[in-house]
């Protein structure tokens, strides 16, 4: 199945969380909080202002982004758990 967001939303892939602390110390999947992490997967074509023109979105297919603790609507496609986010969402891109 193909997904294209629209407009200024987003579609992104959660990193995965830390298993294990920097001491060794294991994780369990209950105690571990969801990643605020992500790579877009991708991204609708912008905002269309009020004289018709679109506004491009500053984030891209791959970028790896950080968003807000309850940021976007989980779904899921294909099997696989992602966000739809507006970009308004996405705190910044990483590296």
């Amino acid at each position: 199945m193909t997904f294209r967001p629209l407009h200024d939303r987003v579609l992104v892939r959660r990193l995965e969380a830390v298993e294990k602390t920097a001491g060794g110390i294991i994780i369990p999947d209950t105690a571990r909080e969801k990643p605020q992490e992500g790579e877009v997967v991708s991204a609708g074509s912008g905002i269309r202002a009020e004289d018709g023109k679109i506004t491009p979105l500053d984030v891209k297919t791959g970028d790896k982004i950080l968003f807000g603790k309850w940021s976007g609507t989980e779904v899921k496609l294909d099997g696989e758990d992602l966000i739809i986010m507006k970009e308004s969402d996405v705190l910044g891109v990483i590296g």
